[in-house]
């Protein structure tokens, strides 16, 4: 992977493509990573040259990113859009009780175990919600696959498997519930046509409340680190 020199270096993942007619830049505001896009016959030391001409665009936009904040006890997490805050306790589990997370065991490993209580009850949550919204169309979803995705919240499989972000249980309910509908509607529609939104619009009506507020808040979610 090319690197951008300086303090510090900076890694640049090229992407080629066929339609690109000139070099572009991006910067996730997901996890930071920095694309440059080139037309398929472009040099690597033009790529590289561009990125080095637009260099104070792009650090100056990288230390602006948000960092990821360690999660431990005394730190106020989303759940499920309440703010929780982890307080040690005793018992064997973490669980939910008023505005505390509880959180037993060494207190080292509060993050890490709090990260595992958030992915089993997105499991709950997901695949609750994919069964009803399908069994709304009459479609059946083969298997929900929970990962850590920074690009997208959701993806449909043309097998019927679907695959979503664990960090959606950290969102309001509604915002869950509707990308639910948005992958499953996927099972009758696998494109973005105006045919699509139409089966999501009959799963969830009046989602695009919840779409707009995954643009404007989502990336947040992203900003807490459960120790792996």
């Amino acid at each position: 992977m090319p690197v951008l020199p300086g303090s510090p270096p900076v890694e640049i993942v090229l992407k080629r493509s066929a339609r690109a007619r000139r070099f572009s830049l991006r910067v996730s505001r997901l996890d930071g990573r920095v694309t440059l896009s080139l037309p398929a016959r472009a040099r690597e030391a033009e790529a590289m040259a561009f990125a080095r001409s637009q260099e104070g665009w792009l650090r100056e936009t990288l230390a602006g990113m948000p960092t990821r904040e360690g999660v431990g006890i005394g730190s106020v997490i989303p759940v499920e859009g309440r703010l929780l805050r982890l307080v040690a306790s005793t018992g064997r589990g973490v669980r939910m009780e008023g505005e505390a997370l509880l959180v037993p065991g060494d207190p080292a490993q509060a993050g890490a175990r709090v990260g595992a209580f958030l992915k089993a009850l997105a499991r709950d949550r997901l695949v609750a919600a994919s069964d009803r919204h399908a069994g709304v169309i009459g479609r059946r979803v083969e298997r929900v696959t929970l990962r850590d995705t920074r690009s997208r919240w959701g993806s449909c499989a043309a097998d019927g498997a679907l695959m979503y972000s664990w960090r959606l249980v950290m969102a309001p309910p509604a915002v869950l519930d509707y990308v639910a509908a948005h992958e499953v509607a996927h099972l009758v529609e696998m494109n973005h046509s105006p045919r699509f939104w139409a089966v999501v619009e009959r799963l969830y009506p009046g989602w695009q409340v919840q779409r707009k507020w995954l643009h404007a808040e989502g990336q947040a979610l992203h900003g807490f680190r459960f120790g792996d």
